[in-house]
């Protein structure tokens, strides 16, 4: 999902590491990603992951820029 985030904010990320992930069981699954994007930037993504007969990629649900290390990754 990177590209669909740099797509989105408009500018590419040479740091993109997850640190921290959840997920929530829905029709299909939703994962809440904490990304380190720069030495003390992180995003906060929702990635959603369709059943697997509907064969469809992974999808950028939404995402909040502006994170700090120590900010909760919530639902």
């Amino acid at each position: 999902v990177k590209a669909q985030l740099e797509e989105r904010e408009n500018k590419k990320f040479t740091t993109f590491k997850a640190v921290e992930f959840r997920s929530q069981v829905v029709a299909g699954r939703n994962y809440f990603i904490k990304v380190q994007v720069d030495d003390e930037e992180f995003v906060h993504l929702r990635v959603f992951q369709s059943l697997p007969h509907e064969n469809k990629p992974l999808a950028l649900s939404s995402y909040q820029t502006n994170k700090a290390k120590h900010d909760e990754l919530a639902y």
